[in-house]
């Protein structure tokens, strides 16, 4: 297949899925669907988009300024736990350090990676190699939380993979503002 061709259907593909998930999560916060459930249509989106070779996690930051899971439907929950709670730092992992500094953080292989020296023992157990996570921000450009995917393989992320976590990290901040709103 051609490269534009191929560039093209990806890019419809993207834009479909973010279309159907955009409807989704509209309907269930017009319903008053827990934020948990709503995250995890985003994080479902992202896993079906890249056919199951990411997990997805969506991390959001609480009153004191600590790391907890809004969604991670795919992680196992003794991984989440030891991850609870992580402090946004720079030089921590990924979705700490793009809590941190509000920009994407890449890891494309914990070995290699210094701000994974205290923590890459926990996603090397469960078989992920990389990872990579984006900043969700909100209306007034303030960090909320992370938009996070793991990989199985040592690798970056694609273009197009990318650009779907782009476009529905908007959609993640419109629902842990909603939640901060409703409190």
């Amino acid at each position: 297949m051609d490269a534009a061709v191929n560039r093209e259907a990806t890019r419809r593909d993207t834009q479909e899925i973010v279309q159907r998930t955009r409807n989704r999560v509209a309907e269930l916060l017009a319903r008053g669907a827990s934020p948990r459930e709503t995250l995890s249509q985003l994080t479902s989106a992202v896993e079906q988009f890249a056919e199951g070779r990411t997990v997805a996690s969506i991390l959001v930051l609480d009153r004191e300024g600590l790391l907890r899971n809004g969604a991670s439907p795919n992680l196992p929950a003794d991984y989440l736990d030891k991850i609870d709670r992580l402090r946004p730092h720079p030089g921590l992992g990924t979705c700490a350090s793009a809590a941190a500094t509000g920009e994407v953080t890449l890891t494309p292989d914990f070995q290699l990676d210094d701000k994974w020296a205290e923590l890459r023992h926990l996603p090397l157990s469960i078989g992920f190699r990389g990872a990579w996570s984006m900043p969700i921000k909100g209306a007034d450009g303030r960090v909320l939380g992370t938009f996070g995917t793991y990989f199985r393989e040592t690798r970056e992320p694609t273009d197009a993979e990318m650009r779907v976590v782009a476009d529905l990290a908007p959609l993640a901040a419109q629902v842990i503002e909603a939640c901060a709103k409703a409190r």
